[in-house]
């Protein structure tokens, strides 16, 4: 399907570089992820109300519950380049095809990651180190996640789907719908309400769980129907395609060991060092955490944004407008990150008795705030070059460097701090971390500057589409 699509064309007036049209285009992407991170945020905030012992493990628990998920999402991202990429050369019925042919993979993934690890939940935490009650919380939240997770596909490939089409806008609305419904099924679940029995952390699950069905139903209604149907014929790409299956593979495969490893280095190897040191000390680590969060995922929506626009650029053969475009972004993430860092280290103190009651879990969080306050503007440049490597398919870069990172710098760099300098405690695996950010930073820099990534082609076995201007925000 190229030149024929019933999209309305936009005027050769838009400055597609420009702040306001980034602005435009990032804005409902920011919203998403800040509504997900409240949400995350909220629920951190419930739990944390029922003891010491259920704040440090619910995060343990949604973290390893993402490593398995986490390689599928790496895969998922790349559905944005290739979404993108069609739309720039016009071929506008693959871009809903190439959404049907992740659903598909994801489906099987996650059905067989169920079986294998629902029963291995007890022996994972174990041999984290955890001590007997917080194990109890964690593998309750754990097992209801992965269910959750079977569901999550539909909003993550639909998300992906909908950004790289230029209409962000309906994830935003979805976001909002499914956050809403996930935050006020938590509290009735959590602690009782309307005659309900009180759920404790099984409740938090729960209450994702059924945030997170919303999410999917109201993302696909999207999809098969109006509009999208009409523009991109979603309810007649059904079929499967293998070769795009190989493409997606071929790209997102990088991307998803690159993701998993930091996940699982993130989630297992930091925790598990942390968890050494006590309850206090995984407590104060999942508070400053959901605290990164709130930082990090709006520079994560403005970089998938920039993936969309790098994408549909390079679609269209014009490599300097990308560039343009993410100098822009890069501006926008710096700011944002940079005062966020400021907010951690001024308001240190007042942050961690926001999370907590306990002495020593604020005197640890303070102590890591600082930490998180020095990586700020680094990581605001990890993500933003990352989003525009991955806009053009540099993934593969992008997964060597990460891994190597978070292996070496993060993994032994953590082990080996502790080992040296024992007496640093919980701070001596977040150095490692902060130093693991800043180089990932340089490293994304360099790259991005080398220009390699303009020479990468992911459609040159395929005769070239009909570009045709559209209105990358209609609705």
């Amino acid at each position: 399907m190229t030149g024929n699509s019933s999209l309305p064309p936009q005027t050769d007036t838009v400055d597609e570089a420009s702040l306001k049209y980034m602005l435009k285009l990032a804005a409902p992407m920011v919203v998403t992820t800040i509504s997900v991170t409240v949400m995350q945020f909220v629920d951190r905030f419930m739990v944390s109300r029922l003891g010491t012992e259920a704040l440090a493990a619910i995060l343990p628990a949604g973290i390893v519950s993402f490593v398995p998920a986490s390689f599928a999402l790496g895969v998922i991202t790349t559905l944005n380049t290739f979404v993108s990429q069609s739309l720039g050369r016009g071929n506008y019925k693959d871009c809903s095809n190439y959404c049907w042919q992740v659903i598909y993979m994801g489906l099987v993934y996650f059905a067989v990651v169920i079986a294998v690890m629902w029963p291995a939940a007890g022996w994972i935490f174990e041999t984290m180190g955890f001590e007997p009650t917080v194990i109890a919380m964690e593998v309750v939240y754990f097992r209801i996640m992965l269910y959750a997770q079977l569901l999550a596909i539909f909003i993550w490939s639909s998300s992906q789907f909908f950004m790289g089409v230029h209409r962000p806008i309906i994830t935003m609305y979805a976001a909002l719908a499914s956050q809403t419904v996930n935050i006020a099924a938590n509290y009735v679940l959590i602690f009782g309400k309307l005659g309900f029995p009180a759920m404790g952390i099984a409740g938090a699950g729960w209450g994702t769980f059924i945030g997170i069905s919303v999410g999917a139903a109201v993302r696909m209604a999207m999809f098969l129907f109006g509009r999208i149907n009409t523009d991109f014929k979603s309810r007649h790409s059904l079929n499967i395609d293998f070769r795009k299956m190989a493409d997606l593979i071929k790209v997102g495969f990088p991307a998803g060991i690159a993701f998993m490893v930091n996940v699982t280095f993130l989630g297992v190897i930091l925790f598990g060092l942390v968890a050494r040191f006590g309850n206090e000390a995984a407590a104060a680590t999942s508070a400053v955490f959901s605290c990164i969060n709130l930082s990090v995922m709006p520079v994560v929506g403005i970089a998938t944004a920039l993936t969309a626009a790098v994408g549909r650029s390079i679609g269209r053969a014009n490599t300097d407008m990308a560039v343009k475009q993410t100098g822009v972004c890069l501006k926008m993430g710096l700011t944002y990150m940079g005062l966020m860092g400021l907010g951690f280290f001024v308001f240190r103190h007042s942050i961690m008795a926001f999370w907590s009651s306990d002495e020593k879990v604020i005197e640890a969080g303070c102590s890591l705030l600082i930490c998180a306050a020095i990586f700020q503007v680094f990581d605001a440049a990890t993500i933003t070059y990352n989003g525009a490597l991955r806009g053009a398919g540099d993934t593969l870069w992008l997964a060597i460097v990460s891994a190597l990172g978070t292996v070496f710098i993060l993994g032994l760099g953590g082990l080996l701090v502790l080992h040296f300098f024992p007496g640093l405690g919980t701070l001596g695996p977040w150095i490692a971390f902060t130093v693991n950010i800043i180089a990932l930073g340089l490293a994304n820099r360099w790259r991005f500057k080398t220009g390699r990534w303009m020479k990468i082609n992911l459609f040159k076995h395929r005769p070239p589409g009909v570009p045709v201007e559209i209105q990358p925000m209609g609705q």
